[in-house]
């Protein structure tokens, strides 16, 4: 696999991260201008958000917590010369599912399609770290 598709996902992803960010921000600014809340009520803490901006900013940080055991793996994966098509093909069913989890939390909030989301993720990342783990220890 070449550096590109490998670090493709990784882009993907990590455009999610910023796509939210951006949209935190603009539903916050937007939660103070309409006098949703008071920068003294939030300024040091996140429990006076409105449930929109809340839900937005659940799903900002929710990339900084899963997501970073994926990126470890592709940072190992390269310069180990592990990362081929079963692991670029799972990185981006994986990056999937983060997408589908991410707007289902910043919109809806249905609970189950959003847990459905995460389980699915999660459960690919763990077949990842499987193969990955045993085609560098067994050196298959």
């Amino acid at each position: 696999m070449t550096v590109q598709m490998v670090l493709l996902p990784v882009f993907v992803l990590v455009l999610l991260s910023f796509i939210l960010m951006f949209r935190m921000f603009t539903v916050r600014t937007g939660a103070i201008k309409n006098r949703e809340v008071r920068v003294s009520e939030v300024a040091v803490g996140q429990k006076a958000w409105p449930t929109k901006a809340a839900q937005v900013s659940n799903a900002y940080s929710n990339q900084f917590e899963l997501p970073v055991l994926f990126f470890v793996l592709i940072a190992l994966a390269l310069p180990l010369r592990q990362a081929d098509l079963i692991i670029v093909l799972l990185s981006w069913v994986f990056v999937v599912t983060r997408y589908i989890h991410a707007g289902v939390y910043a919109t809806s909030n249905n609970l189950k399609a959003r847990f459905s989301a995460f389980a699915a993720g999660a459960l690919v990342l763990l077949i990842m770290w499987v193969y990955f783990a045993l085609k560098l220890l067994l050196a298959i």
